[in-house]
């Protein structure tokens, strides 16, 4: 079991948002049901099951877009990390430079509790992403590239089924319309469907998490979304581990570009165990600056270009 797992099952949870509206309504879509009837819905009235089909592929489309496109997205990212769930004292404070590599990401530290790294240090991380980004475009042929390349798109397909697996496993509340930051905002409760059939181990934790979201009804994206886990996820009937019951997931999403949607919060609270370790994760992760950096050859160009121009120790990102 991976520490990225638990996670990911809250991230597949959160994403079901995208998928009903009424009481009792078996979950359609994954990544946000709504579109533009919202300008003449009346603010109180649920969205009808035939709104909600119709509606179910946008936001399914949407969801599946933002991920694909978030690939080519460089942004920062700051973590704060503490002791257990209370506010205890800041353990961990620390703000990465994310950059994709078309194998997943690669994280150079740009700042510690608020202060910036020594830009030799920094340099050295621009000359190990160069490296990484070399292989992606110069090296393919090479076994332990077409390695890392063949996990990628796994982990990929993983995360497209899983989210195509959502549409049917939850049951939802309607809770009602709120206005949040001049956006509409649709509330949805979302419980485990018992009829849930799941195809695959990862899918069937699903039906231990529920959720609370808010999604845009214009947009048909999902804005903010808090998750428990309400009964232990066992990996493996408990050999391998499991993530315990009580955890909790906060994420929000924002619009970075027209149309493109990604999440600019975590909040992660959970506790568990691997094999006979226990582990836990208290984290709060902001996530902004979203910068364009395309595929690995344009991002390659892209970091040749800071290291000859000596921009390494400004931290200009």
């Amino acid at each position: 079991m991976k520490m990225r797992r638990p996670l990911s099952i809250f991230v597949a949870a959160l994403l079901a948002a995208a998928g009903a509206a009424g009481a009792g309504v078996s979950l359609p879509a994954v990544a946000g049901l709504f579109a533009q009837q919202a300008s003449h819905n009346a603010a109180d009235r649920p969205l009808t099951k035939e709104e909600l089909h119709l509606l179910a592929r946008r936001g399914i489309a949407n969801q599946h877009r933002n991920d694909a496109t978030l690939e080519e997205y460089e942004r920062r990212e700051r973590r704060i990390g503490r002791a257990s769930w209370e506010d205890t004292p800041v353990e961990e404070d620390k703000t990465f430079r994310v950059v994709p590599t078309g194998t997943g990401t690669l994280k150079l530290v740009i700042e510690e509790k608020g202060k910036p790294v020594y830009p030799n240090f920094y340099e050295k991380q621009l000359r190990d992403l160069e490296e990484v980004l070399v292989d992606a475009t110069e090296h393919q042929n090479d076994w332990r590239q077409r390695r890392a390349i063949e996990k990628w798109q796994k982990r990929t397909q993983e995360r497209y089924d899983l989210v195509e697996a959502v549409e049917d496993a939850f049951l939802i509340t309607w809770l009602g319309r709120e206005r949040r930051n001049g956006r509409l905002l649709i509330k949805l409760q979302l419980n485990p469907n018992p009829d849930f059939k799941p195809k695959t181990r990862i899918a069937s934790a699903l039906q231990n998490v529920r959720a609370v979201v808010w999604l845009d009804e214009k947009e048909a994206q999902l804005v903010r979304a808090e998750a428990e886990i309400f009964r232990d996820i066992s990996y493996f009937g408990g050999l391998f581990g499991k993530v315990y019951r009580g955890g909790k997931v906060i994420i929000e999403q924002a619009e970075v570009a027209p149309g493109l949607w990604f999440p600019t919060l975590y909040r992660i609270d959970f506790e568990g165990r691997k094999f006979i370790f226990g582990f836990d994760m208290h984290q709060t992760i902001e996530i902004r600056d979203f910068r364009r950096i395309g595929p690995p050859a344009e991002a390659l160009a892209t970091i040749r270009r800071e290291i000859a121009s000596n921009r390494s120790g400004k931290l200009s990102f």
